[in-house]
């Protein structure tokens, strides 16, 4: 049975089996042992003067890692300040206020633990509540929270500032793959947004779970608010090594899905991502996903003379989103499969190995007798 909230577990000395997993998906650096590698980018001038050195290096980021920061972004201070601030209130509302918004049984948005996806293993080490912003058309305001007291109003107004950054970033990225400004834009259709609040509460045994598996995210792009204690981890070599991220006051982290890296024909990484927690800190983040439409067709833009595409057809966004969740899922159930059939050969052999050592010692009683 999942737990009703984390808080209860924070306060426990061990962690419980179904947060611990395997060695190989466990951290391997601290949530605070940061890197500088990610480039942090000043958009002040974007609209002027500096616009292609600010593009040339957003451009090397989106080849290198798929991932960078943005600073002089133009998002309001104190509504960062405010949306940072509501969210700790309402992960710090009692259980019974927060799961008014209970999400689970497949209710789109709301409040859940762990992750939204049914199905997963093992389960993170987190708390979220996630609304649907984008289109206008398809708020569902019932599955936003009412608590805390102004929830509505900042979230509307964050969520329209967040949109109007995605776009800007997007318009950068267009032009470098030498199309028109609003070509990715265009790609998604009528863009859809989800945000994602996440609260990472302290754990016990940090250094056997995570908080967000490793992943890449399937959508355009995807725009990070963290706060300063750390744990957005990345990789460029497929899990061998890991970064942390550098927490910057105020910074947007931003990071290409899959559909940006499609778009591209594989010239712009899907940043390979996951969030680590720790037993001294709470931590919280603050994820806006700009996803295309549903019926948005994914294929690249543009493909190079001589070059191929890195897809074999055009598909929907939703059928894209179907095969990566499937393919994910499917993986997981396999590697559980393989570690029960290597536990049950094990006790095989424990069993065969007792057998023989029990009739070993029936024949040194029959000579010594």
């Amino acid at each position: 049975m999942a737990p009703t909230t984390l808080t209860a577990l924070a306060q426990e000395k061990s962690l419980h089996q179904k947060f611990i997993r395997d060695e190989d998906e466990r951290p391997k650096v601290a949530y605070d042992q940061f890197s500088s590698d990610i480039p942090v980018i000043s958009l002040a001038g974007i609209d002027g003067g500096k616009r292609a050195e600010i593009c040339r290096k957003i451009v090397e980021a989106c080849e290198e890692w798929g991932i960078f920061q943005v600073v002089d972004h133009g998002v309001d201070s104190k509504l960062i300040s405010d949306m940072t601030r509501l969210a700790r209130e309402f992960f710090a509302l009692p259980a019974e206020e927060k799961l008014r918004f209970d999400m689970s049984g497949g209710k789109k948005g709301g409040f859940i633990v762990s992750s939204h996806l049914q199905g997963e293993v093992v389960q993170d080490w987190r708390e979220i509540v996630t609304y649907f912003s984008y289109p206008i058309k398809a708020r569902d305001y019932s599955r936003w929270p009412d608590m805390p007291e102004g929830w509505r109003a900042v979230t509307e107004a964050y969520s329209e500032q967040l949109n109007g950054l995605g776009c800007k970033l997007l318009e950068v990225l267009s032009e470098a793959m030498g199309l028109e400004k609003d070509a990715l834009s265009k790609a998604c259709l009528d863009m859809d947004q989800k945000v994602v609040v996440n609260f990472y509460p302290k754990c016990p045994q940090p250094n056997l779970t995570l908080g967000l598996k490793r992943h890449t995210d399937p959508g355009t792009i995807t725009l990070l608010l963290q706060d300063q204690v750390g744990g957005l981890q990345a990789t460029r070599d497929g899990g061998e090594t890991w970064i942390t991220v550098q927490p910057v006051e105020g910074a947007f982290v931003v990071n290409l899905g899959d559909h940006g890296h499609y778009l591209s024909n594989g010239r712009f990484k899907n940043a390979d991502h996951q969030a680590v927690v720790n037993s001294n800190y709470s931590r919280l983040s603050i994820a806006t996903f700009q996803n295309p439409a549903a019926e948005a067709t994914v294929y690249p833009l543009k493909i190079e003379d001589g070059a191929k595409s890195i897809m074999e057809e055009p598909i929907t966004f939703s059928e894209m989103y179907k095969r990566k969740m499937s393919k994910d899922l499917e993986l997981a159930k396999l590697k559980k499969l393989a570690k029960e059939t290597k536990l049950h050969e094990e006790e095989e052999l424990d069993k065969a190995k007792f057998e023989v050592k029990v009739k070993s010692c029936k024949g040194l009683e029959e000579i010594l007798a």
